[in-house]
């Protein structure tokens, strides 16, 4: 019998509703949920595969425990007494820091991925934490927090009331947006053309965003912060600064104008190989724009300067009068967010509150550098433990980390690792214990994060389309059960865990004065929470107490999870508003323009200008059919444009003898890999670039169609020794590779050909 169920798709950050066909418990098809507040219909391919994702019979059904050096399929029971064998001896013999926790991409996309790696990080104790932020977006928490005291307030383009947008590192129309959770962004950029508005995009390829464009200027990679100093200089020069009411609230703004004075666009130009009075006009354009928005993404992240370009968008956005103004660069409002408290000064933000044990690395926003771990796991030194044990969640580093091969061998070494993925790939392999979630059908879903970085205030969530098949066992619960067996609580009843948060929660809040439920009794108030289960009453808990919740009764038409479930389609909240001084926590209480940590990175931005490629230099590139390593194993979402080749252009392809179609080698300070070469103008002259997330070819993985055309791994040409300083942040783009023809001739001169 064919049923119809909605879902909010989390295959990307657009975070598209969808309407899923359902046949005999199958999802045989997923549309566009015309009725969605949000995202009004609008899917792409990754959401109308969602059936295929969600039926992948590579997917994991029962949990895995390595028994005499083989993983074979266990009970529930004997996987989490087998967790609790493994690292509780971990921490009693070496101490919490000697357990790692890795987190992957995918968490941010579930609700059990935001709802319980916290709790499993403070349950240990441990200051070994590595996400997939420190090779993806971390520059732009390390800036949000220098600037605003909040490495969380990120400001985001108001992409529908904009009259000039500039993007710079951004793809959208294949990536969907990042760090700007926006559906449609491609009817969205293409309704700003047709309103009169300006785009321009900055980019060394020629993507389908930049083609899109009034003006695509190709950039040199890896100079993204020279050129928008160049940008905000001309703004301090030529007097076209006008903070406007965001002035009383901005601090170092001298300070700031003295810093950038030496950074002309007639010294910057030769780095970035953009032209001065191209750079003039660009300055000039956004500063006589009525609303103008910067955008940086990925590409602007991943270089040796990530922090600093992070921190000149939003500088930019400041000196023009656009940060928290309507067609700007506004703070979302999440409905989960915390109710706002007055303005005021806070805590602010610090960096290196401790170091990575053998390089150094200081700690960012709690996590040290991903590109760190492998030698955190191999290397002894005098200063503490080696990580012994090893907790990943959605998470293969194998591919997204650098040097995988490195990383291979260490995960190998391990007393203990265990894995929370539906998939056997190339790092859960290494698992002695692996927990395998259901598909996203059988799963609830509420974007806790991508609402906070939302560019329409709108809250939305459904309930698990498909029950949970026999045998299953819900991420929820699996990760309850994770936290409850490495923490020594081994056997208790999950939901103690969700009771535990409720419980410090609302004891917490009742002792806020600015808190709507202040001085009542934390027992009453959990009395009062609705849902089915532990995961909907914490999120009836922040609803409540949220900016628009109804304050445990307080407020009679604010929000709740009642009412949520009572809009399927989800609930309108309006355009983003103004929202300064409030989001602020500096110690200052102020926007800081120039925060000591950036101010003395500078220098470091002036020696570029010297800095020339001597060869080639190596970019990546995003696909719209895939999200990072694990989509690969779909049909539906590989092929096509969707190829592991090596894009460069047709003047370094002539003279490097390569021709399109045939296998090139390229080679990088990390080892070198085999891909097609793809002859294409898309890349500018000495750029050759290659995507991220292949490298399906190690043995001892279960993922057949992945496998069958496993690509190349990117991140293998790298070593891991090219961080940007302030934010750990991997340098994935702009570093020198070779390139040569496979063949016997060009082994024996493959240095010489770049």
């Amino acid at each position: 019998m064919s049923r119809t169920a909605l879902r909010i798709c989390p295959l990307c950050e657009a975070t598209c509703g969808l309407t899923l066909t359902i046949d005999d418990g199958r999802v045989t098809g997923a549309r566009g949920d015309r009725d969605d507040v949000f995202s009004k219909g609008f899917v792409c391919p990754k959401g109308a595969a969602f059936g295929a994702v969600d039926s992948d019979p590579d997917r994991l059904r029962t949990p895995l425990v390595r028994v005499d050096g083989e993983l074979r399929e266990a009970t529930w029971a004997e996987a989490f007494d087998a967790v609790a064998a493994g690292i509780r001896p971990v921490v009693e013999r070496h101490g919490p820091h000697a357990v790692g926790i890795v987190l992957g991409n995918p968490n941010v996309h579930t609700m059990a991925g935001a709802l319980y790696p916290p709790v499993l990080i403070a349950g240990l104790g441990t200051r070994s934490l590595f996400t997939a932020s420190t090779v993806d977006q971390m520059p732009k928490h390390v800036s949000s927090g220098l600037l605003f005291g909040d490495a969380n307030a990120i400001p985001v383009p108001d992409l529908d009331r904009t009259d000039h947008l500039l993007l710079i590192g951004a793809n959208p129309l294949e990536s969907n947006g990042s760090l700007c959770t926006a559906p449609d962004f491609p009817g969205r950029l293409k309704a700003l053309r047709a309103r009169g508005g300006t785009l321009t995009v900055i980019d060394p390829r020629r993507t389908r965003t930049a083609r899109l464009a009034d003006r695509h200027l190709a950039v040199r990679p890896g100079t993204d912060a020279l050129l928008l100093a160049a940008v905000a200089h001309v703004l301090f020069d030529e007097g076209l600064i006008d903070p406007g009411e965001r002035a009383s609230h901005l601090t170092g703004l001298d300070d700031l104008a003295a810093a950038l004075r030496d950074l002309t666009p007639e010294a910057v130009a030769p780095a970035c190989d953009v032209d001065a009075a191209t750079l003039r006009t660009l300055a000039r354009e956004l500063a006589a724009a009525p609303t103008a928005a910067v955008y940086g993404r990925i590409g602007s992240c991943t270089v040796p300067h990530g922090t600093l370009a992070s921190w000149l968008v939003d500088v930019l956005n400041i000196l023009t009068g656009n940060l928290d103004r309507p067609g700007g660069a506004l703070f979302p409002q999440a409905a989960t967010d915390r109710a706002p408290r007055p303005a005021g000064p806070g805590r602010g933000f610090a960096l290196g509150r401790w170091h990575s044990r053998v390089s150094r690395h200081p700690e960012a926003k709690g996590e040290l550098p991903l590109s760190a771990l492998a030698e955190e796991i191999d290397t002894p030194t005098d200063e503490g433990e080696p990580i012994r044990a090893l907790v990943a969640v959605a998470a293969n580093p194998v591919l997204s980390a650098p040097d995988g091969d490195r990383l291979d061998k260490a995960l190998g070494s391990l007393d203990f690792m265990v894995s929370v993925d539906p998939y056997l790939n190339e790092t859960s392999r290494h698992a002695d214990v692996v927990l395998p979630p259901p598909p996203p059908a059988q799963s609830p879903h509420h974007d806790f994060a991508f609402n906070t970085l939302a560019v329409r205030n709108q809250v939305r969530y459904t309930r698990p389309a498909v029950p949970l098949e026999p045998g299953r066992m819900a991420e929820t619960e699996i990760l309850a059960r994770l936290i409850l067996a490495a923490t020594g609580m081994h056997g208790a009843d999950p939901a103690a865990v969700d009771t535990m948060v409720i419980d410090q929660t609302l004891s917490k809040a009742v002792r806020e004065p600015h808190s709507p439920v202040h001085g009542r009794d934390p027992k009453e108030l959990a009395a009062l929470l609705t849902g089915a289960d532990g995961p909907e009453r914490r999120l009836d808990m922040m609803l409540r107490l949220g900016p628009y919740g109804d304050g445990f009764g307080a407020d009679p038409d604010g929000l709740t999870l009642e009412k949520l479930l009572a809009h399927p389609h989800g609930i309108d909240l309006g355009p983003l508003r103004p929202r300064l001084p409030q989001p602020l926590k500096t110690r200052s209480g102020k926007v800081e323009l120039l925060p000591e940590p950036i101010a003395a990175d500078l220098p470091r931005l002036r020696a570029a200008l010297d800095e020339r490629p001597a060869g080639l230099v190596l970019v990546g590139r995003r696909h719209l059919r895939s999200n990072n390593s694990w989509m690969h194993n779909v049909p539906a979402l590989t092929g096509g444009s969707n190829r592991c080749t090596l894009h460069l252009h047709p003047e370094d392809a002539e003279r490097l003898g390569v021709r399109d179609g045939e296998p090139v080698r390229i080679k990088g300070a990390g080892g070198e890999v085999t891909a097609p070469a793809e002859v294409t103008d898309a890349v500018r002259p000495g750029v050759v670039s290659l995507p991220h997330g292949w490298g399906h070819d190690r043995p001892g993985t279960r993922t057949r169609h992945a496998a069958a055309d496993p690509g190349a791994n990117v991140n293998q040409l790298l070593d891991g020794s090219l961080l940007d300083p302030l934010s750990g942040n991997a340098v994935l783009n702009g570093v020198p590779v070779e390139v040569a023809p496979l063949s016997a001739a060009a082994d024996e001169t493959f240095g010489a050909l770049t």
